[in-house]
């Protein structure tokens, strides 16, 4: 084992020590019933460097070329500014003073950033009784990189952390410290991260609880984070009611207040339909990072029915004609990856239509591969005015990785000349191989761990990073490892 990895397995291992566990109270108040099968209980133990974030957190997001977000939730009332600078021994820059009130999302943007640069930054906060301000520890981020530079960036599958079977949280803390050890520019979720269906009381408020409880984890990565829905979040089309008073709304506004989620502009493109009491939905998108091409698309909001668990129980669509991008994101999407001339070309959604098991197993059926599940082709009936299936358009256009999870297992399949990567998930303390039986072909391994991606000129290399909890590691199981990894060479669009 490498001395930096050493260095790291020590760190994490002094973290987990400190995870101590605290009880916080659930919140909750009567409201709109969901049709969950259960509901968190009164109070949760979580790690402490967790309930410290819940404390305090600060959340990163829409990185561009000379510009970065911050988001800064704080649970009772401070003020606060961010230093920042390009050397770490001396922040020279300084952000305006700001209120921070209690429980209330206050986002400030850092721009005139230089592109293609590695700046440093810290938060510093005042309480309303104290007249020094507290420095929070100093950590990077990264504006753009330009054509020919070499940047990692990670990704995580389900956390699914309401499911205490499958997420254990200090092996989840563990593995965002891991992650975020790796010094990647962004990191990305791929759904069911907010899982809002399984709350007995659903309203405004839980579900918000819900977004702050993750974000209280995720903020442990200290990089911009890229949020993909998944259909445990219920923030889908098919949910709205005309009133702002239903689950896709209290989901959607919770998402986009504490996650800063990029609309369309001087340097992200993706969704510009406006939502009556949501806005911008920020759902799909795209943008170019050095020589790589990232692209989030979602079905949810743009089918009319449900597309996998309907919300307050019900039987699923059979009919998977209705599990769609739309024509407006089917269009975007078309146009973005042709008119792209990334060497590399990634997408990701929380999996093939949505719904279903398995990777390249789906890719042929629906709107995907253009035939029902009976062999016949309907394409050009069932979505009449589109040039080809997806997947046609992501062998046409060069498509390097399609990212998606929904299924808990490390599955990595290739369909003509397009890699299928399916993610683990990230907290699972079982290390099971979910959902086997649905990849009849490619390289399967069990959870849990995330995946670390790194981009250089002449290739991309994808790094399974397994993780175990300590009492879990044994000479053959060491957190940390590089359980799987491949190449995938520049395209030729």
């Amino acid at each position: 084992m490498m001395l930096w990895q050493q260095v790291i397995r020590i760190g994490i291992v002094m973290i987990l020590a400190f995870c101590a566990t605290v009880a916080i109270p659930a919140t909750g108040e009567s409201g709109k019933v969901g049709g969950g099968k259960r509901q968190p209980p009164a109070t949760a133990s979580i790690p402490a460097p967790v309930a410290a974030q819940r404390d305090l957190s600060l959340v990163l997001g829409r990185p561009s070329a000379n510009s970065v977000t911050m988001s800064i939730v704080s649970a009772i009332s401070r003020e606060g500014y961010i230093e920042y600078g390009k050397r770490q021994d001396r922040l020279e820059r300084k952000t305006a003073t700001v209120a921070l009130p209690a429980h209330t999302p206050v986002e400030i943007t850092l721009d005139s950033l230089q592109g293609d640069a590695l700046y440093y930054y810290r938060l510093c906060t005042r309480l309303p009784d104290s007249t020094a301000y507290l420095s929070g520890a100093v950590q990077t981020f990264h504006t753009q990189r330009a054509p020919g530079a070499t940047f990692t960036f990670a990704i995580q599958g389900d956390s699914h952390p309401e499911r205490p079977q499958q997420h254990d949280p200090a092996l989840y803390v563990q593995t965002l410290t891991a992650a975020a050890a790796d010094h990647p520019d962004f990191y990305l979720t791929i759904g069911d991260d907010f899982s809002v269906d399984t709350l007995r009381e659903v309203n405004a408020d839980t579900v918000k609880a819900v977004y702050l409880r993750q974000r209280a984890c995720l903020s442990l990565v200290s990089v911009p984070i890229f949020l993909v829905n998944g259909n445990h979040e219920q923030a889908a089309l098919c949910n709205l009611d005309g009133t702002a008073n239903n689950v896709a709304v209290w989901a959607q506004t919770a998402r986009n207040s504490l996650f800063p989620q990029p609309a369309p502009d001087a340097f992200y493109t993706g969704d510009a339909e406006q939502i009556a009491h949501i806005g911008l939905l920020r759902d799909y998108f795209a943008w170019t990072w050095g020589d790589a091409l990232f692209v989030v698309i979602d079905p949810y909001w743009h089918s009319a029915k449900a597309v996998d668990n309907p919300f307050g129980g019900g039987e699923k669509t059979r009919d998977l004609w209705n599990a769609t991008l739309g024509d407006t994101q089917y269009r975007w999407l078309k146009q973005t990856l042709e008119g792209s001339m990334a060497k590399y070309k990634f997408v990701f959604t929380h999996h093939v239509l949505g719904t279903g098991r398995g990777g390249i197993e789906q890719a042929g059926l629906f709107e995907w591969g253009g035939k029902d599940k009976r062999g016949v082709d309907r394409f050009a009936e069932m979505r009449p005015g589109w040039a080809m299936p997806i997947h046609r358009l992501f062998v046409n256009t060069g498509v390097t990785i399609f990212f998606q999870g929904h299924d808990h297992i490390f599955a990595r399949q290739v369909l003509d000349g397009v890699v299928y990567q399916t993610l683990p998930d990230p907290a699972n303390p079982n290390y099971v191989m979910n959902n086997a039986e649905a990849y009849r072909s490619g390289d399967k391994m069990p959870g849990s761990g995330y995946l670390r991606v790194t981009v250089d000129p002449a290739r991309v290399t994808v790094e399974y990073v397994r993780q175990y909890r300590p009492r879990d590691e044994t000479t053959s199981r060491i957190s940390g490892e590089t359980a799987f990894s491949y190449n995938s060479p520049a395209c030729k669009p």
